[in-house]
This record gives C-alpha cells, sequence and structure tokens, in this order.
C-alpha cells in the first residue's frame, strides 16, 4: 500500500521523506521532518500522530532507534503500524508490527531508511537506498526523489499508486521543500517529478522571501514591476 524513504544529506543536515501510496492524500498523513532533528515516515495502517512524537523523542536526545522504542511501548493498535526514523546523527531505524499488509521490507542504511508494504518484492526497500545512496552530492530532494522513482520502476507495490509526496526541512521551521500530489490516476510519482522540476528552480527565492523580502527577487507575476 506504501512505500517511503526518510534520509538526510550529511553535508547540509537536511532532513526529509519521498513517499507514495495507492490511498489519496498520502502527503497529509505519513511524512514528517524537523530541522535539527530527523525525518519519519509513519504507514501502513497510519497513525499520524506517530511523526510528531518520534520527532519530540529525538529532539529530546534519543537515538532514532531509542525514540521508536520509546513511542511504541505500550501503544495501542502498535502492529498495524510501520514507522521509520534518521536522528540528527544519520542513525537509521525502523519498527514493523505483526499486521503489516502483504509482502513487506525494510533498509536501513546510513543517512536514510525505506520502508513498505503490499510490495511485488520484499527487495524494493533496499534497491531504493542503494539509488540514494548513488546519488550523493545532489540536492537532498532530488535524492529522495530519484529513490522513490528507483523503487516503483523496481516493481512498487501490488497495485497502482495514487498519491506522492516530497518534504524537505534545512534550517527553517516551515519546510524548504513540501510537494504533494494528493490524487492522480495515471503515475502520481512522475506528476511529483515535475512539480519538483517546477520548483527547483524558484526554491531558492521562495525562501529568500520568506527570510528578507527586501533582497528577494521579483515575484515574476503579472503586475510585479
Amino acid at each position: 500500500m506504501t512505500f517511503s524513504i526518510a534520509g538526510r544529506c550529511a553535508k547540509t543536515g537536511a532532513f526529509g521523506v519521498a513517499i507514495t501510496t495507492s490511498s489519496i492524500a498520502v502527503g497529509a498523513r505519513c511524512p514528517h521532518a524537523r530541522a535539527g532533528v530527523g525525518a519519519v515516515a509513519t504507514q501502513n495502517v497510519t497513525d499520524p500522530d506517530l511523526g510528531p512524537m518520534l520527532l519530540d523523542q529525538m529532539e529530546y536526545g534519543l537515538s532514532a532507534r531509542d525514540a521508536i522504542k520509546a513511542v511504541v511501548k505500550d501503544r495501542p493498535f502498535i502492529d498495524y503500524r510501520q514507522l521509520t526514523a534518521v536522528d540528527a546523527e544519520g542513525r537509521a531505524a525502523s519498527w514493523s508490527g505483526k499486521h503489516i499488509l502483504g509482502t513487506h521490507g525494510v533498509s536501513e542504511q546510513r543517512d536514510c531508511v525505506a520502508a513498505g508494504n503490499l510490495l511485488k518484492h520484499s527487495t524494493l526497500p533496499h534497491v531504493m537506498t542503494i539509488a540514494f545512496a548513488a546519488t550523493a552530492g545532489q540536492h537532498l530532494a532530488e535524492r529522495l526523489l530519484h529513490a522513490l522513482e528507483a523503487g516503483l520502476l523496481s516493481g512498487g507495490e501490488e497495485g497502482p499508486v495514487h498519491s506522492a509526496a516530497l518534504i524537505v526541512h534545512h534550517e527553517q521551521a516551515f519546510p524548504l521543500v513540501s510537494l504533494r500530489v494528493d490524487w492522480d490516476d495515471e503515475n502520481p510519482v512522475m506528476a511529483l517529478r515535475r512539480l519538483w522540476d517546477a520548483y527547483k528552480p524558484q526554491m531558492g527565492a521562495y525562501l529568500q522571501r520568506a527570510l528578507d523580502p527586501t533582497a528577494a527577487p521579483s515575484y515574476g507575476v503579472p503586475g510585479d514591476p
């Protein structure tokens, strides 16, 4: 039903998640990140509360693995959840409960973790982390999206995916990148790629407008001098 990758850029310290699923609006529920803290994906039968809870635990100083241990302990219905996390040191961890749907798998690597359920094959997450590692030096959003595309090309889910999302948090409390395809009958990952390709050259301008509008470029809209 879902596959995702959470990652950290070791050079810049940015965190992010790329994710796709057969359900609607995956970006509203599943990807979470926080500047200086980490990145988290909550999936399978999703409990969105677990994302902020995991980030809070890592902000308190716990590693990704210890944060997951703390959150899953005595949590109702935790066996229906699949969780991944990357912390500020690039350590990855995951949780897959007893009731994860269909063929599922996880790949924990340095600076990234991929996971999925209802997959065509259990090695798909490993394909994604290999793709992430192969793009070292590129922008984190590009690396995450490239890994998601690799997962789709290697088989993806048992059925078609319909929504996708890409987030990156860097130095501010607000996201540097937050792109969503809430529903697409054809290929939401391809639609997400088009969004990223359009947003990438404007990303710096939008950030500058938030930090100092007087130093930002023109808005490029009708009526803007």
